[in-house]
């Protein structure tokens, strides 16, 4: 069962329509039921891993958690608190390197096989919660979870298992013990969200991925090349926050807040900046329990670029053991490395030429200069092979701009109403993206607006969703981008 599908929103209506029934202390037992459920319905094979991971990270967050409470006792001042510490930290290396093995492991085969190993869907998402859960215990910034059943719900829970996003258990718990009233507002707020989701989803990522897959797959160059990297940009933007904007209303619709996993990446002003607002959920877990805990910028100039390449290096391999995944956030590490460096020389030249940073036009150039970068690394993330992944980029600056007029572009999959409709679901979703950057929300302006201009612009939606999305039997569970790692 996928989140596009019609049997997800059955679902999703009938577990809403339950959480009105069942006492709000009760309702983390029946959202367990139906994560597992919704879990076996689409990875039955390796729901043992599943389990594995929480009993695993459960019991060791225990041991941990009842070791730092004698600690906190008088009576650990003897021997036997300095054995029982030990043993502690013994749990926790060894359930910290089983979990990592497993996700790794994984990979590797998968990589090794050629793919006829598949990893268990969402591992890297509900494995980095179970560690981040963990690692939070050892540190002492949250307690141990005694509630095997809310615990197991935060690793599954079934709007975030798939992709994310990689929720914290600081923030989750709670909630599964005191969900929040799901009013009029919340219900609006939530369906809106998920009806942006379908439109990038549907509309926009899956026609954009028709000429991408068929460009990739192809020797195309020029003009043809260039827009399919430019189209998988918008592709992976698309499909993944699609993703996320469903996950979060779902949620919402259940009385869950769960945090933005998106916040208008591509209007960016730097390779840092986005990396603040593409995939915060990832991005803020490698900050906190890789970046940070290596020295961060803490230790100099020399270790605090290192530490950038190896949180970069771990990223690329938690989407993938291929050469392409590492090039990738290898790219990202030395454009954070470069713009650090260069940042004295830029400060020289505004200087020099009386550059006013908060122009419109200072502004654009310097939006646009970092796209450029982040679309130049996606090659190699969505290239499968080095040698593929560098046709395409010296392909992509030949300059054919007569594709756009002869009739070339049209032999990729896509007719001249696909084409149409993506330049118009492009723009508006660079227009939401630039409203969302100034800090206005959509949503709540759609909240405000009287009825019957709220229907009249929510038919309209739903139409072009049903009518313009690309739907069929190739949804199966590897229909969103990010389920793949």
């Amino acid at each position: 069962m996928q989140f596009i599908s019609f049997g997800f929103l059955i679902l999703l209506i009938i577990v809403a329509g339950m959480n009105y029934v069942i006492p709000r202390k009760c309702r983390y037992i029946w959202l367990l039921i139906v994560s597992f459920a919704f879990y076996v319905s689409i990875d039955a094979r390796y729901t043992v891993v599943l389990i594995l991971s929480i009993l695993t990270t459960y019991g060791a967050g225990l041991l941990i958690g009842k070791n730092a409470e004698r600690s906190a006792g008088e009576e650990t001042k003897n021997s036997s608190g300095n054995a029982n510490s030990g043993t502690a930290t013994f749990v926790f290396v060894a359930c910290l390197t089983l979990n990592i093995a497993l996700i790794l492991g994984f990979k590797l085969a998968g990589f090794l096989t050629g793919g006829s190993i598949l990893a268990p869907i969402g591992i890297s998402f509900y494995g980095m919660k179970a560690l981040s859960y963990l690692i939070d215990v050892k540190r002492g910034d949250i307690k141990a979870e005694k509630n095997l059943i809310a615990y197991a719900l935060y690793v599954s829970f079934f709007t975030q298992i798939v992709s994310g996003p990689i929720e914290r258990a600081g923030n989750m718990l709670s909630q599964f013990y005191y969900p929040v009233t799901v009013d009029y507002y919340r219900l609006q707020d939530g369906f809106y969200e998920m009806l942006w989701g379908y439109f990038l989803k549907l509309v926009l990522a899956d026609r954009l991925a028709i000429f991408v897959n068929r460009v990739y797959d192809s020797s195309a160059s020029g003009g043809i090349a260039f827009l399919a990297t430019l189209f998988y940009s918008f592709e992976i933007y698309c499909d993944f926050c699609g993703y996320s904007h469903i996950a979060i209303g779902a949620a919402r619709l259940l009385g869950i807040d769960v945090m933005k996993n998106f916040d208008s990446p591509y209007m960016s002003g730097s390779v840092s900046e986005f990396w603040h607002r593409w995939h915060i959920s990832l991005s803020s877990w490698l900050r906190d329990y890789v970046y940070i805990p290596l020295g961060g910028n803490r230790k100099g100039t020399a270790r605090k670029f290192f530490n950038i390449l190896v949180t970069f290096a771990v990223s690329g391999i938690w989407h993938g053991m291929g050469l392409t995944f590492m090039v990738w956030g290898m790219l990202h590490g030395l454009y954070q490395i470069l713009g650090i460096l260069l940042k004295p020389v830029r400060d020289r030249v505004v200087s020099a030429f009386k550059i006013d940073r908060e122009s419109f036009a200072h502004r654009a150039v310097k939006v646009i200069f970092t796209f450029f970068l982040v679309n130049t690394a996606w090659i190699f993330f969505r290239a499968e092979s080095l040698p593929k992944a560098f046709d395409i980029l010296m392909g992509s600056m030949k300059f054919t701009p007569w594709i756009l007029t002869d009739g070339t572009i049209y032999q990729y999959g896509l007719n001249s109403a696909d084409i149409g409709l993506l330049v118009l679901g492009i723009i508006l979703l660079i227009i939401v993206d630039a409203v969302s950057y100034r800090g206005i929300s959509i949503r709540e302006k759609m909240i405000g607006l009287k009825l019957p201009l709220r229907w009249a612009i929510i038919i309209p939606a739903i139409m072009i969703i049903l009518i313009c999305g690309i739907w069929g039997s190739g949804y199966d569970a590897a229909s969103f981008i990010y389920q793949q790692f």
